[in-house]
């Protein structure tokens, strides 16, 4: 996090580094928590559009804390960022200022650019699959709420990890904790410092399972998410019942390597069979040409014959 002191006013800048890009599943996207002139913010991303074709969609989000009353409100100027990789001179920088309240509390762009120009790996905005996108804020004026410490650990009522989450996989969570209450009795002499973490790294490893296809157990997504495993595992949660469906996904690597292959052949025979119907069309085609060119020297009154018989017929004397 960066701070720029204009002519006495602070302005201060985030950035968000998404890996992965392409293979995102999720609707939408938040970013972790952050604080910038002494509140508390995140970004909204939807990877592939908010309701619009084409477009990559962003909004800057106020976050709601115990430090607001009735009536809260942020009148802010904000730029939203995606950063081109390869040249800064040519960095997607949207600006704007808006007033941010309980009614309405992010405001951004819904066509912040064209999907086509980011993920063009020629362009410099997606390199090695990942993205950078930020945010500049500067604050001018506040009602009905407190500045947080700029250390703070930020508390939310629902943490990022779910929030980038579809519903369904929100919902799964509560019912795995609602069947598993050894989850949250586990730990119960630990901080929320522990307990947050702890849930958002089982989050994630649900998340992961929820939103892959067998199709996407690569050797890379076989890593990623042996990393979200090791790291929920640091916990000590008894995860008898999930282990199973991990170690399944861990395993899938080989079997999706043999389904490709077995598709690549299936593609050859296709192209194969393919060739030869070209190749039979070729030859009919030849066959119509020489029962055409037969006909024709048969009416000029050629007869055919053997090309291997001798010159000479019948008996002859010198």
């Amino acid at each position: 996090m960066e701070h720029q002191e204009t002519k006495g006013e602070i302005s201060e800048k985030f950035t968000w580094k998404i890996e992965n890009f392409s293979r995102l599943n999720a609707k939408e996207l938040y970013s972790d928590p952050f604080i910038l002139g002494g509140y508390p913010w995140r970004i909204l991303l939807f990877p592939k559009g908010n309701d619009v074709d084409s477009s990559l969609s962003i909004y800057f989000e106020a976050m709601q804390t115990a430090n607001m009353s009735k009536g809260w409100s942020r009148d802010v100027k904000f730029k939203l960022l995606v950063f081109n990789q390869l040249d800064t001179n040519i960095t997607v920088i949207r600006e704007t200022n808006h007033e941010l309240n309980a009614s309405q509390n992010n405001w951004g762009f819904h066509s912040f650019m064209n999907l086509a120009q980011l993920h063009d790996p020629n362009k410099g905005f997606m390199v090695n699959d990942a993205c950078i996108v930020g945010a500049e804020v500067l604050v001018c004026n506040v009602t009905h709420e407190n500045q947080v410490n700029q250390e703070a650990k930020l508390t939310v009522s629902q943490t990022s990890v779910e929030k980038n989450m579809d519903f369904n996989s929100v919902r799964q969570l509560e019912e795995i904790y609602s069947h598993n209450p050894s989850l949250i009795k586990s730990h119960p002499k630990r901080s929320h410092e522990f307990t947050e973490p702890a849930f958002a790294a089982l989050g994630k490893v649900i998340h992961f399972l929820k939103t892959r296809k067998v199709k996407d157990m690569n050797d890379q997504a076989c890593k990623d998410l042996q990393v979200l495993w090791d790291e929920l595992e640091k916990f000590k949660f008894d995860l008898t019942w999930l282990e199973p469906h991990v170690q399944h996904a861990l395993g899938m690597t080989k079997y999706v390597e043999k389904a490709l292959e077995v598709k690549r052949l299936k593609n050859n025979v296709v192209e194969l069979v393919l060739e030869t119907e070209r190749l039979k069309a070729k030859l009919l085609a030849a066959e119509t040409n020489l029962d055409i060119e037969r006909c024709l020297l048969k009416g000029k009154g050629f007869k055919e014959m053997d090309l291997d018989s001798e010159l000479a017929c019948g008996s002859w004397r010198p």
